[in-house]
This record gives C-alpha cells, sequence and structure tokens, in this order.
C-alpha cells in the first residue's frame, strides 16, 4: 500500500512510522491509520497496489487469520481503502481476457512475466478474480449483498510504480522502471536488467508498461483539496495520456446537457461525480449519465468512449456488460452490436501515427438500458485512443534495432478509467 498523509512532515511526525516489518496484515495497517488519526486530528488513507501480481490476495475473500470477510473488515476495507492503483509499469489490471471473454479491448497490457509464470498457468487461474479491478468491483457487490457493507468500493487511479524519480508514463519519452532498464541500455526491450537476484526470473524489457497518472477532480491545487477529492473517489486512471474525461451520473440528465459549455455545474447539480452513489430509482426510470471526453491536447484522437456496468442479478449472479456509449467518426454499432474498428495510421517503422482518423472530443448522456431497481450495480467509463506506438517502437527506430522478434507489441491503444458511480436499491 502507499500511505498518503492529507496534512504535511510537521504531522507525521506526531507518530512513528508503520512499515511491513512491522506486520504485513492489512488489518494492523489500518489499526495504524486509525491510531495516526486519532492522535494528531489529521487524516489519512492507503492505497493498494496494482492488483494483477497479488497472487489472488487483494480481493480475497478471507481475512488475514484465515476468516471470512465480515461487517467490520469491510467497513474498515471501505473507509481506509477509497482507491486503487489500476494501471502502472508492470501491466494492467482493469480486467483480464480471461474474466471479460466478451469485452475485445480487455487484454491490455496484461503481464506474464517469467517470474509468475507458475500463478498464471491454468492451475493459477483460480487466482484472476482476486486480482483485477473489475472482477474486484462484482465481489465488493456480491459482498455488500451478504455483509450489508461493500468492501471493495474503490475508485481508480494510474501510477507509475518506477523508481527513477521521473513522471514518464509516455510512450515517447519512456524512462522504464529503474535506471538500469532505462534508454542509457539500447537493447532493453530485450535485455531484461534488474538489480535482484532473480533477473534471469523477472524478464522485465518489453513487457513493461509506459504507465500511468492520476487525475483528480480536486477544486484547488493544493494538498487538502487533492486529498480531500481522492477520498471522495472524485479521481480516473490514465495509462499516459493526459485526457480530460467526466463521469456524472443521476436521474434527471437531458441529451443536450452533454453539449453544454456548464457541463461540470450541470453534472453536480443534477447528480453525483465519479466515486459517487446512486439510489431509490424513482418509477419507471433507469439512471443516466453525463460524460464527456477530451484527448490530449499533445496527444491522439480519441477512438470511443464506453460504460463498463457491473451486477448483482436476481439469483445471485454477478453479471458484466460494456457498452459502447460514443463513437468517433460517426461510427454506428450494427444489429449485432458490433463496431467497425476506428482503424490505424501507425507507421511502425517511424514510430509516427497522424490524428486523420477519431475525434477530439466525445460527450453523451446514456441511459442504461438494462436497468432493474432491484439489483445492486455500478458503473465506470473507459475511454479509448486511436492506436498510436508503443514504447517499444520507439525505441526500434531510435536505436535502429534489428530483428526485433514478433512477439513484441509495436502498437499500443491507451485509455482511461473512471472510477465507479455506485447504485444500490433504496432501503
Amino acid at each position: 500500500r502507499v500511505v498518503i498523509f492529507k496534512e504535511g512532515a510537521d504531522k507525521a511526525e506526531e507518530v512513528i512510522p508503520s512499515s511491513q516489518i512491522d506486520s504485513n496484515k492489512p488489518e494492523d495497517l489500518w489499526s495504524y491509520l486509525s491510531d495516526y488519526e486519532e492522535k494528531t486530528n489529521g487524516e489519512i488513507l492507503a492505497i493498494p497496489h496494482n492488483g494483477n501480481l497479488s497472487q489472488g490476495k487483494l480481493f480475497a475473500l478471507d481475512q488475514s487469520n484465515g476468516q471470512p470477510l465480515d461487517a467490520t473488515y469491510a467497513k474498515n476495507r471501505a473507509r481506509w481503502e477509497p482507491l486503487l492503483e489500476v494501471t502502472q509499469v508492470k501491466g494492467d489490471s482493469e480486467t483480464h481476457p480471461t474474466l471479460s471473454p466478451l469485452d475485445e479491448f480487455a487484454d491490455y497490457e496484461t503481464w506474464n512475466g517469467a517470474k509468475y509464470s507458475e500463478f498464471y498457468g491454468a492451475a493459477g487461474n483460480w487466482m484472476r478474480p482476486y486480482e483485477y479491478a473489475r472482477s474486484g468491483l462484482k465481489l465488493g457487490l456480491q459482498q455488500q449483498a451478504t455483509l450489508g457493507i461493500n468492501p471493495f468500493k474503490f475508485g481508480m487511479i494510474g501510477s507509475t510504480d518506477s523508481h527513477t524519480s521521473l513522471a514518464t508514463a509516455d510512450n515517447d519519452n519512456f524512462w522504464g522502471k529503474n535506471v538500469v532498464n532505462g534508454p542509457a541500455y539500447p537493447n532493453r526491450m530485450l535485455d531484461p536488467r534488474y538489480p535482484d537476484a532473480n533477473a534471469e526470473n523477472i524478464e522485465l524489457g518489453w513487457r513493461l508498461n509506459a504507465a500511468g497518472y492520476a487525475g483528480i477532480w480536486a477544486t484547488e491545487n493544493t494538498r487538502e483539496a487533492l486529498f480531500d477529492a481522492m477520498k471522495r473517489k472524485e479521481v480516473y486512471a490514465s495509462t499516459g495520456p493526459r485526457m480530460t474525461v467526466r463521469f456524472f451520473g443521476g436521474w434527471d440528465y437531458e441529451q443536450d446537457d452533454a453539449f453544454k459549455p456548464d457541463l461540470a455545474s450541470i453534472g453536480y447539480a443534477k447528480g453525483v461525480p465519479m466515486g459517487g452513489d446512486i439510489t431509490n430509482a424513482p418509477n419507471g426510470k433507469s439512471p443516466n449519465f453525463l460524460i464527456r471526453a477530451v484527448k490530449d491536447p499533445d496527444g491522439a484522437n480519441l477512438d470511443r468512449v464506453q460504460v463498463i456496468k457491473g451486477w448483482h442479478d436476481k439469483n445471485g449472479e454477478l453479471q458484466e456488460k460494456v457498452y459502447n456509449v460514443a463513437l468517433s467518426d460517426n461510427r454506428k454499432e450494427n444489429w449485432r452490436g458490433k463496431v467497425k474498428p476506428v482503424g490505424s495510421t501507425v507507421d511502425i517503422k517511424d514510430a509516427s501515427y497522424t490524428n486523420t482518423i477519431g475525434d477530439s472530443e466525445l460527450a453523451v448522456v446514456w441511459k442504461d438500458p438494462d436497468f432493474n431497481q432491484d439489483e445492486l450495480a455500478f458503473y465506470y467509463v473507459r475511454v479509448l485512443e486511436i492506436p498510436t506506438p508503443r514504447w517499444t517502437a520507439y525505441d526500434a527506430k531510435f536505436f535502429e534495432l534489428k530483428d526485433i522478434p514478433e512477439e513484441i507489441p509495436m502498437v499500443t491503444q491507451e485509455r482511461a478509467y473512471t472510477s465507479p458511480i455506485w447504485y444500490s436499491p433504496g432501503k
């Protein structure tokens, strides 16, 4: 976990730091966080790392003592861990193709390093539901139905997890996870380097993901305001592009609200922002969502905006569905719900692309066509860019590399994930 203090160092100096040396149990960390707030009258929270290498532990359905989750655990987890790092240098953990087989964009920067192959073979498939964010959000609904409290009610951010002191999550300026796998080594994509006795097993190299960043909707650019925004989960994750994404949910948005200049004011006035909750569905109404995504000013155009819905159905089963809610280039879904790909302008040899496809901005008010007012649900937005060169393509061009194995990807389709908005039936 990364621990974030609302106050500065003077407040933190009032307590002794806690680390894994003291305990590797999250429950003990939460106890420390509680003690910190009581002793200092300050505020603090913890953010779990990307879950894809957690060996099935991040969303495990038992506590550190081996007992099943209970209401106390659920309350503490939701209280002290309001956010999750969902993308970073060691891969992406929004979802996995085995967990979301109907999602054509699920297999994004999926980490399959050799060090972890013993966990990711056929025998390790059982771990994946307890490692990836979308599955964790669904498991949270299941626990809410059982315990009355959702332990996995988290917003989503990106981070680098790099150890270079540099914020370089752009594919055309990627400095690696560590200095030893930075661009000082021209063949770094094929020659994994890491200051570790198990270097031959880690296989970093080309598998590294040039990601990510945290987008925070704060009222002002101060430490306190940023912390408050993180605590209320009004945040989103980016795999690198600095795109702007707004997401509001409510019952009364109108179609033209998406195109008004005061979209944010309308969003707050009629509903809740990303990270919020809606409940008590009016009779005959489905929730509708106000969405706007704007490209990175220095980056690629947008391919599409999608809403990912997860829900706990009347039979107690967990479901998910991906909706294409806004498409660039005036594309439409066909009768099967499929969409023609946006295409690609990537020139791999030149490590370049053009913005002659896609749109610079996509906005929409979308209503859930499959809403059931009696079912727990969550919704979050995924925004996809058009295809662009991956960092490996930039390396290949700059260092004039030859005979690159075909398994190494040269093209990427970067994206952003918002924090969810949750729906609960009225009490």
